[in-house]
């Protein structure tokens, strides 16, 4: 499942990410990274956007950058 899929309220655990080395470094400066728990807080109108937390600190994410977040839902 991919993180894009998630909807506000769920509560999901990272898998995997399958993006640019520029994009996992980012990421993982914000603490999302493989293992990390993370809830969606908030989406855009056609959820061009998404909110989530992880360990706290809400990060914005695009649609298409969620869309290379693998996940497993809790």
């Amino acid at each position: 499942m991919r993180l894009s899929e998630l909807n506000k309220g769920d509560r999901a655990v990272v898998k995997r990410i399958d993006s640019s080395e520029d994009l996992r470094v980012r990421l993982a400066s914000f603490g999302v990274v493989r293992g990390s728990e993370l809830s969606v807080e908030a989406c855009s109108v056609g959820k061009q956007t998404m909110e989530i937390s992880v360990d706290g600190t809400l990060i914005g994410i695009r649609a298409d950058e969620a869309k290379e977040i693998e996940v497993e839902k809790i």
